[in-house]
C-alpha cells in the first residue's frame, strides 16, 4: 500500500510542472488572438498597424535604393577612371611607337586632343617635319610634338617637303587661282611670288599645248610697260635660284642662270610683238 502511494505522489507531482509550462504558452496564444480580435474590431488600429509596417518598409527600401544607387554611381566613376587609364595607355604607346615624319604643307594649330573641348597649345610652321602616330580622330590627326601627344587638323601633312617661300617670296594664293591649272608647284611659286610683287599685272599666261607651256613650267607675264617689265625681270633674276628658274624672255632678249656672267643676250627676231617677248615677260623653271 505504501508503494502504491509513493506512485500517486509522483504523478501529482508531475501535473503542476506541465500547468506552468503550459500557462506561459497558453497566456501568449490568448495575447495574439485578443491582438488579433483587436485589429479586426478597430479600424483604427489596422491603420496604425499598417502605418507602422509601412514606415518600416519604406525605411528599408529606401535605405536599399540609396544603397543600389551609390554602388551604380560608384561602378560609373571607376568605368571612367578605367576608360581614362586606357586611353592614356595608348596615347603612350602611340607616342613611343611613332617612326613616321611627315612635312607640314601649311601653318597649324596644336590642339590637346582631337575632341571639340580641345585647348590649342601652339602653332606647327609650314614645312615643318614630324612624327605621326598614325592614329585620327574628329578630323584630326595625331602627331608628337616635345614628346608629347598633340592633334592637328587632317590634311595638311605630306611625304615631300612643300615649298616655301624665301624672303621676298610668297606661297599664298593669287586672286586667279585658274591660272595654276597644269602648271608644276614650281611655277606655281613663280606665279604667285610674281602676283604679291606686283598685284598691277592682272594677266598671265600659264600652261597651254607650245614650246616650254606644254610641259607646265612656263608662266607669261602680261605687261608692254617697259619699266614694269624690267622691274619684274630684275625681281626675277635676283630670285633666280629660289625660283629654281631655267630662263627669262624680254623684248627680244634672253637671260638664263647658267649663263648669269654674259648678261642678257638677244635672239633672232620671230616676226611679232608677242613672239619676241615685247608684251609679256617669259620664265621657266627647271
Amino acid at each position: 500500500m505504501a508503494e502504491h502511494r509513493h506512485k500517486r505522489e509522483t504523478n501529482a507531482r508531475r501535473k503542476p510542472r506541465a500547468a506552468l509550462v503550459a500557462g506561459p504558452v497558453a497566456f501568449l496564444a490568448t495575447a495574439s488572438v485578443v491582438t488579433l480580435g483587436v485589429l479586426a474590431s478597430s479600424p483604427a488600429a489596422r491603420d496604425l498597424v499598417a502605418e507602422d509596417t509601412a514606415a518600416d518598409l519604406s525605411g528599408v527600401q529606401s535605405r536599399d535604393t540609396v544603397s543600389r544607387s551609390d554602388s551604380r554611381v560608384a561602378a560609373q566613376e571607376l568605368a571612367k577612371t578605367f576608360a581614362v587609364d586606357a586611353d592614356r595607355a595608348a596615347t603612350l604607346r602611340a607616342v613611343r611607337t611613332a617612326d613616321t615624319k611627315l612635312w607640314t604643307t601649311t601653318v597649324l594649330n596644336l590642339w590637346t586632343d582631337s575632341g571639340k573641348d580641345a585647348s590649342q597649345v601652339g602653332e606647327l610652321e609650314a614645312a615643318t617635319r614630324v612624327l605621326v602616330t598614325g592614329r585620327k580622330a574628329d578630323d584630326r590627326v595625331e602627331v608628337v610634338v616635345g614628346g608629347k601627344s598633340r592633334w592637328v587638323t587632317a590634311g595638311y601633312l605630306s611625304e615631300d617637303k612643300p615649298l616655301t617661300a624665301a624672303a621676298g617670296l610668297s606661297m599664298a594664293p593669287c586672286p586667279d587661282p585658274g591660272v595654276e591649272s597644269g602648271l608644276t608647284s614650281a611655277a606655281v611659286y613663280v606665279y604667285r611670288s610674281v602676283c604679291h610683287a606686283f598685284p598691277q599685272i592682272t594677266s598671265y599666261g600659264g600652261w597651254d599645248a607650245h614650246g616650254e607651256h606644254s610641259s607646265g613650267r612656263a608662266l607669261d607675264i602680261m605687261t608692254s610697260d617697259v619699266a614694269l617689265g624690267n622691274a619684274i625681270a630684275a625681281f626675277l633674276q635676283a630670285h633666280a635660284a629660289e625660283l629654281n628658274l631655267y630662263d627669262i624672255l624680254w623684248r627680244q632678249q634672253i637671260w638664263t642662270p647658267v649663263r648669269a656672267s654674259e648678261g642678257w643676250r638677244t635672239f633672232p627676231s620671230r616676226g611679232s610683238a608677242t613672239a619676241d617677248h615685247y608684251d609679256h615677260v617669259h620664265v621657266s623653271t627647271n
